[in-house]
């Protein structure tokens, strides 16, 4: 198979591009500097010039907070950007995996989401990649997967238990909100299992892919701390108290309706195990 992957500089695009070569893939990764996906022209030049099997969109505005403040430039990427990708793919004869989020759904329900349920994105940040589903869909249908997943953290980049090691070794307590509830992702799971979709004959439309099980930011972070055996003591604190610039969902589990095709992950706390046996490792 030859795979072409966007965003190869952040965490999931860098560990899909060594689990596919791992896999012995024929791998093209672009970067941010090889490819601006808001510029369509250029998108379908790169992907076209490429002529891959399958193109996989982790090109993305993660800055759920900055979002707010710029989202003309959060929905040029997550939406135009997504759906340029998606009709240069499909002029390239490729099939689309197009990365997704939690963030689509509005955090009302009590039990997981699975792909059917009604989306609606309460940030700028959930409706950009929302705008990006759907121009992925319109720009190349019948030739495209969307896979949605949740609180992502990995070895290269910054992410939750990243600073919650930092913040841990630095302070004698800190605070962590215990009132918003998803699926923490390890993306070294959630890219073999990309890799395993992309190879094989991927599903049409819409799967859910995170880690299994869930918990609260404040149940990760204590288990941060307990695996780093630090000293530091998390108390539960609420999202209102933050007064962070974007809502968050508080409840965002996912789960599948297509149990069938969707990827099973590992669940969150073996996904942390393995996230802290590289950190044990790069130290």
């Amino acid at each position: 198979m030859r795979l072409l992957v966007t965003g190869v500089a952040g965490m999931l695009g860098r560990d899909l591009v060594s689990a596919a070569e791992g896999s012995g893939h024929d791998v093209i990764g672009l970067s941010r500097a090889d490819l601006d996906v808001t510029d369509s022209d250029a998108a379908l030049d790169a992907i076209v010039a490429a002529a891959p099997d399958v193109v996989v969109n982790c090109a993305a505005w993660t800055d759920v907070d900055g979002a707010e403040d710029a989202p003309e430039a959060a929905h040029a990427v997550n939406g135009y950007g997504a759906g340029n990708v998606a009709a240069a793919a499909l002029r390239a004869g490729a099939w689309t995996i197009q990365i997704s989020t939690d963030y689509v759904f509005d955090g009302a329900k009590r039990e997981p989401y699975v792909e059917s349920d009604p989306v609606g994105p309460q940030s700028v940040y959930g409706s950009s990649k929302l705008e990006g589903e759907r121009r992925v869909a319109a720009r190349a249908p019948g030739r495209h997967t969307i896979v949605r997943t949740s609180w992502l953290f990995g070895a290269h980049g910054p992410c939750f238990p990243a600073t919650i090691l930092r913040v841990g070794r630095e302070r004698d307590e800190l605070t962590v909100v215990d009132d918003q509830v998803g699926c923490p992702t390890f993306t070294g799971h959630l890219a073999r299992a990309l890799v395993e979709l992309a190879s094989a004959a991927p599903p049409a439309g819409v799967v859910h892919a995170a880690g299994a099980g869930s918990c609260s930011w404040y149940d990760l972070a204590r288990e941060v701390v307990a695996c780093a055996d630090l000293r530091c003591e998390v108390k539960p604190g609420t999202t209102a108290d933050l007064g962070r610039p974007a809502p968050r969902p508080a409840y965002s589990v996912l789960g599948t309706e297509r149990g069938d095709v969707a990827p099973r992950l590992p669940s969150w706390r073996e996904g942390l195990a393995d996230y802290m046996s590289l950190q044990v490792g790069a130290g």
